[in-house]
């Protein structure tokens, strides 16, 4: 079953440079799809779009831009709101529902997707959920059918709650809990929702749905951070408190998590309500068949390990030479030491001392050091540096070199190395060579996965020498190529 709508029918998208938003952009684009994107800042948009997609300046809080955006569209997809604004969120969701739904129906969309979020709404909610409820009954009052779906937890990288998540269990073995960590939710991995959204493209709406979808799992967020904790080998011990208000948990987490404490109460507010699927007609309509939470944070790791190798660091960091932050800077739970190093030489010149790295050849600085690490390993039970390299020739990928193997190879370019030696997490060591005939770019780059929080200490107290290893190896790198 396709989700593509048909070739003259445009697709207007809100909240592109949001999670779900960048996510949904993608998956429209690569299935063919005709966009337009709404955003407030269209030069922070652009560079993220394919040549087809169409960007333009607006705001869902400007009723004239919404018209604009929407002349010429048949689907609009709603998924904006206001949670981290300072003011009143729910008066700045009504204002931009209204003006969305009056702006559709002006220009005669055929229908509205709007992602909201489940909560009982026989109780009394959150002001959250009460928010994210009432924009579906905004929407639905402009006379456009809409089409409602109602997720709890959305679980995949880089979402919300999975960095709150994962931030809480890499870096407290121990944490005390308050009530809400037991509060039932159904979280739903990205990719199920994202299918959703997509599949509703086709589906004949001529009156307003609602849909409430979920994974197959109905788990707590202590569940969730147990799934998460199981798939990154990990144990972790919580410790229930019977009270912990909103604005202390909130304060808690802005410690210990990415999120900012006013983010981080509104979350909380939210997660103390039961978030789960009663109704399940989403199943009986869609051809989605959502997993459960272990597989969703084994897919969320998993694509989280593609973007990382798919990531060109130098880029993506300072490469002064100098980090900022003390033990480098992070991305996901990697930290990473990237330096670099000019020199007056080819590259193929400036690559020939990489290529020779490890065995006979040692590791250019500190050579003792490493063998001290080697020797370590050997009495931990790892491989040790006694495996050497295979020689001085070309590389291969899948070759070893001492506790490396090489994962990655690309003659007078690229050399990637795996760490194989008894570590608490996961490591890499890359170089990379850049340039022209008379002067070239070494980049040298440390990238370390840590497990937990010895993991991350562990890191920390090899930081220093890290600084004399890794300095000083790229120095003798650029000496042996002038040498040549």
């Amino acid at each position: 079953m396709t989700s593509k709508v048909p070739d003259d029918e445009l697709i207007l998208l809100t909240g592109a440079t949001g999670y779900v938003g960048g996510r949904l952009l993608r998956v429209l684009e690569q299935q063919g799809s005709r966009v337009r994107c709404l955003a407030r800042r269209p030069e922070f948009l652009q560079s993220k779009v394919s040549a087809g997609t169409e960007v333009v300046a607006g705001n869902v809080l400007d009723l004239t831009s919404l018209r604009a955006a929407m002349r010429g569209v048949t689907v609009a997809y709603y998924l904006v709101h206001s949670m981290g604004s300072a003011g009143s969120f729910e008066e700045n969701d009504r204002l931009s529902s209204r003006n969305f739904g009056a702006a559709a129906k002006e220009e005669g969309v055929k229908l509205i997707i709007y992602l909201g979020a489940l909560g009982n709404d026989e109780e009394t909610l959150s002001p959250h959920l009460r928010s994210r409820q009432e924009v579906g009954q905004i929407l639905r009052e402009s006379g456009v059918p809409v089409l409602e779906f109602r997720a709890s937890i959305v679980i995949g990288s880089g979402s919300l709650s999975f960095e709150m998540i994962r931030s809480l269990v890499e870096r407290l073995p121990i944490m005390i809990t308050p009530k809400w960590v037991s509060s039932p939710a159904q979280p739903i991995a990205i990719d199920d929702l994202l299918a959703y959204l997509t599949k509703a493209l086709l589906l004949p709406v001529s009156a307003n749905r609602i849909f409430e979808i979920g994974g197959a799992d109905q788990v707590s967020y202590a569940g969730i951070m147990r799934a998460y904790a199981r798939q990154r080998g990990m144990r972790i011990r919580m410790i229930p408190v019977p009270v912990l208000t909103p604005f202390l948990s909130s304060l808690w987490l802005g410690l210990v998590t990415p999120l900012y404490a006013r983010i981080g109460r509104k979350l909380i507010e939210s997660i103390v309500h039961s978030t789960v699927v009663r109704d399940k007609s989403a199943l009986e309509t869609f051809d989605v068949r959502p997993v459960g939470v272990d597989e969703a944070v084994r897919k969320a790791l998993a694509m989280e390990d593609k973007q990382f190798a798919a990531t060109r660091w130098s880029d993506a960091l300072s490469s002064s030479g100098n980090s900022d932050v003390f033990g480098a800077e992070q991305f996901g739970t990697r930290l990473v030491d990237t330096r670099t190093a000019h020199v007056e030489r080819s590259p193929a010149v400036a690559f020939s001392p990489i290529e020779r790295i490890g065995g006979d050849s040692g590791w250019y600085a500190w050579n003792w050091l490493w063998r001290v690490r080697g020797f370590v390993d050997l009495v931990l039970g790892g491989v040790g540096v006694r495996r050497g390299r295979s020689g001085a020739g070309v590389l291969r990928v899948g070759d070893t070199i001492d506790f490396w193997r090489v994962e990655k190879f690309e003659p007078n370019h690229l050399l990637r190395l795996v760490a194989e030696m008894k570590l608490p997490g996961r490591a890499w060591l890359e170089f990379e060579v850049t340039g022209d005939n008379y002067v070239s770019t070494i980049r040298q780059t440390a990238i370390f996965d840590p497990v937990g929080l010895f993991g991350r200490l562990y890191w920390y107290l090899l930081y220093p020498f890290h600084q004399l290893i890794f300095g000083g190896m790229l120095r003798r790198i650029v000496t042996a190529s002038l040498q040549l």
